[in-house]
């Protein structure tokens, strides 16, 4: 298994692309710290049957990237574990539609804050053990909308395309501790979040122009990211990967 032996940190586990990534990187054999904003019933009763079904460990953390203080809270309660970290994947957000000139400062601020500085800050926390251990790989899920621009999504683009820029900056600073950092860029994945927010004449005229003319599942999502956080993409850092049918 790809994956045998490694620590892996999630976010955003309990739905769409990275509940796929948790399944995916315990069938291949990780320890996960699968960081989700609610653990209710529906979510533990998942993890107790993945468990039980991989045989490996998921330790469930609490971590809202609204609050500055649960970020610290929820980074500390993993390194305080002493367990060696290899495969940090910075993959929870939120997205947002609406033109520019309607969309408000405060709404820019909010995206951003989720969708970048909160992960920044997440991954300051987390780095501490991976420089330690002179190793590791971090994954950042960002959006082709972060590459070309979606008209009706500058707020979530603006801080999508942010997260690809800072990805590169910080594979050229931890190349030298032997931590590679690298970005993933899904174009229109079969989750509730996007169903929830791209109308079906949208999704109709996007799917035209895709060589593959379908959305992706999310489990080619989560294999693409297992391929960059495993030991088979070892030379492989500073890039963002477009998983996206040939949009």
């Amino acid at each position: 298994m790809l994956l045998d032996n490694k620590t892996a940190v999630l976010t955003g586990s309990n739905r769409g692309i990275g509940k796929k990534i948790l399944e995916v990187f315990s069938m291949n054999g990780a320890k996960v710290f699968a960081c989700v904003r609610e653990n209710n019933d529906s979510f533990k009763s998942y993890v107790d049957q993945l468990e039980k079904k991989t045989k490996n460990q998921i330790i469930t953390i609490k971590l809202d990237l609204s609050n500055e203080e649960e970020i610290k809270n929820a980074a500390n309660e993993i390194v305080s574990l002493k367990i060696p970290i290899d495969i940090l994947i910075n993959n929870a957000g939120i997205i947002h539609n609406s033109i520019f000139q309607m969309t408000s400062i405060n709404k820019f601020k909010e995206i951003f804050d989720i969708n970048f500085f909160s992960q920044a800050l997440f991954t300051q926390y987390i780095l501490k053990s991976m420089v330690k251990n002179k190793k590791g790989s971090i994954v950042n899920i960002s959006s082709t909308s972060g590459i070309d621009g979606n008209a009706g999504r500058s707020a979530y683009s603006a801080s999508k395309a942010a997260l690809i820029s800072q990805s590169k900056a910080l594979s050229r600073e931890l190349g030298i501790h032997n931590i590679r950092v690298n970005t993933i860029a899904p174009g229109l994945t079969n989750t509730d979040m996007m169903k929830n927010n791209t109308t079906k004449n949208v999704i109709e005229n996007v799917l035209k122009d895709v060589s593959l003319k379908r959305l992706a599942d999310p489990e080619e999502i989560a294999n693409a990211v297992l391929l960059l956080s495993s030991d088979l993409s070892s030379y492989i850092t500073g890039q963002t990967i477009r998983v996206d049918g040939g949009m």
